[in-house]
């Protein structure tokens, strides 16, 4: 989806397309990063959510109404110091309940060649990586859009046991087009995980444009579905959990680690 800065817009929209991809019989739903509003600071902070507030309540209704689990994207949360806000990402259940909320870790603080942005100014970066549960129990990493360049944090989640890495995000154009499917294909064939990953699309109130191209991937690095590069979209996929441990099996990457020679990952918070 395409957020705008209108919060009742967007719910309206992300409720639509949780339902299309509900009634297309999905059980795991994942959402883009910032789709409540997308768009300057001063935009982020007038459409700032808090946790127990209406919209993340709105939410738990339409995950505890469909049966499923949803990982709704992120969503500017306030609570960070001196009036930075968090980028957090929140999972519920399918009995209507937040299972697991993770505060968005790498901050996007970058210079490209079409735009220079400190996401730093305004906002607060989280302390702690999460694993989740979906109801039948498989591991659910929780990411946000720029930690995609950071494979330690998903080395963490796969040893966690996570078999499923969310990845919210509205990565930009140009980024997108050089470095989207190659960093999604990388973190699942290093983890040998299914990869969620829903990107927004088109030009945001701050006129930074996203790139699309939502996809989920396979423990292979196989693409299983794609959507286009711009409009509103809804891709669906089986995640085949027998292939993924074949693959595990098969390419022991996660057994035949030298932890004698280098160290594993920082301790995880597992919900």
């Amino acid at each position: 989806m395409s957020a705008t800065l209108d919060v009742a817009e967007n719910l309206a929209t992300a409720t639509r397309l949780v339902g299309e991809a509900a009634e297309e019989g999905a059980e795991l739903v994942v959402l883009p990063e910032k789709w409540p509003v997308l768009g300057a600071i001063d935009h982020m902070r007038a459409g700032a959510q808090h946790l127990e507030g209406d919209l993340v309540g709105e939410l738990c209704n339409l995950a505890r109404n469909l049966g499923i689990d949803l990982v709704a994207g992120s969503l500017s949360e306030p609570g960070g110091d001196g009036g930075r806000l968090f980028n957090s990402s929140v999972h519920i259940g399918p009995d209507g309940q937040v299972q697991a909320v993770y505060r968005k870790l790498h901050l996007f603080d970058v210079d490209l060649e079409s735009l220079s942005f400190r996401e730093s100014d305004g906002e607060q970066a989280g302390g702690e990586i999460v694993c989740s549960q979906a109801a039948d129990g498989t591991g659910l990493g929780l990411t946000i859009c720029f930690d995609l360049r950071f494979p330690e944090l998903y080395r963490a989640l796969a040893l966690a046991g996570a078999r499923v890495l969310c990845v919210p995000a509205a990565f930009t154009l140009e980024t997108t087009r050089s470095h989207w499917e190659v960093l999604l294909r990388a973190r699942a064939i290093e983890q040998q995980c299914f990869v969620i990953a829903a990107n927004q699309f088109g030009p945001s109130a701050s006129g930074i444009e996203s790139g699309g191209r939502s996809m989920i991937i396979d423990a292979w690095g196989e693409i299983l579905a794609q959507a286009p590069e711009a409009g509103e979209a809804v891709v669906v996929a089986d995640l085949d959990m027998a292939h993924l441990e074949d693959v595990r099996r098969r390419i022991p990457a996660h057994s035949a680690r030298r932890r004698d020679v280098y160290a594993d990952p920082a301790p995880i918070i597992e919900t």
